[in-house]
């Protein structure tokens, strides 16, 4: 299971497994590892500060909780939806999320509608919830990129490009990972910028779909066309219809959040009505 991974131009090799150590007879995969270091690196970084944004630390560690396990649920869905094919044949391999299929709009949507629930019950400004979350999340995709690294998987199409990536002495590719690490990052670096400065709850989240959907519509173009989910088989990726829907959602909706003198949630029983930066009533 041992890759060589090279970039020819500059002139680095790698041999890449995708096995980090056993345990016993068990086989424990750096795809793992590092989706959970995103994770906990994404929790720290939500967690850090939320209190004096209005939202409690607990809050946001059950938030992260029920966003992971919805996050799974909804990117195999996802997934399973628009590749039914694969699985025509055995059905029950629907449930073999170990063996890969996550789509990661799937994931968004999932968990994005755990949370709604979660701060509806806890009476939890839904939007101030994810402006606080959703800098965590992005970055724990940054990190979560790199599995895929390991795995060899998610590539683009062949390319000349000076960070072009050859794996096992095949023609070099676009390193989809790498780009998409980075424009993460940089996400994440200008979210933790405007984060204490906006002036409605939900602006932050709407920045975030708005940065990581349109490095995804722009990325999706170059994938290998072996990883792209189609809508129309050749023509049009799904996940590039999503990105292009959530980034008109995203404008769309930071207007109106800026421009309305109510929360749009302020309607449903028991969510908060502030819909301002600061949120002194639910800090204990």
């Amino acid at each position: 299971m041992t890759n060589v991974i090279s970039f020819p131009k500059p002139g680095i090799t790698l041999n890449v497994s995708r096995i980090a150590f056993h345990i016993g007879q068990k086989e424990i995969y750096w795809y793992a590892l590092i989706i959970l270091t995103g994770f906990l690196a994404g929790l720290l970084l939500a967690s850090h500060g939320c209190e004096k944004r209005g939202i409690k630390k607990d809050n946001v560690w059950d938030i992260a909780l029920l966003g992971i396990i919805s996050g799974i649920i909804g990117a195999r869905i996802y997934y399973v939806i628009f590749s039914f094919d694969e699985f025509r044949g055995d059905i029950m391999s629907i449930f073999k999320i170990w063996e890969g299929g996550l789509a990661i709009y799937g994931g968004i949507i999932g968990a994005v509608i755990a949370v709604c629930i979660y701060c509806r019950i806890q009476k939890i400004n839904i939007l101030n919830a994810l402006d606080v979350c959703c800098v965590g999340l992005l970055l724990g995709q940054c990190i979560g990129r790199w599995g895929n690294f390991t795995n060899c998987e998610v590539f683009g199409r062949e390319t000349d490009f000076f960070f072009g990536m050859s794996i096992n002495g095949a023609p070099p590719v676009h390193p989809l990972f790498l780009y998409e690490s980075v424009w993460s990052l940089l996400g994440v670096i200008l979210l933790l910028m405007f984060r204490d400065k906006k002036q409605k709850n939900g602006q932050v989240f709407c920045a975030y779909l708005f940065w990581y959907s349109s490095g995804r519509l722009a990325l999706e173009g170059m994938r290998d066309t072996n990883y792209i989910l189609y809508l129309i088989p050749g023509v049009l990726g799904i996940s590039q219809l999503v990105a292009a829907l959530l980034i008109i959602f995203a404008i769309v909706s930071f207007v109106f959040v800026t421009k309305s003198d109510k929360p749009y949630f302020e309607k449903l029983p028991g969510i908060k009505a502030d819909n301002t930066r600061t949120m002194k009533k639910e800090v204990p």
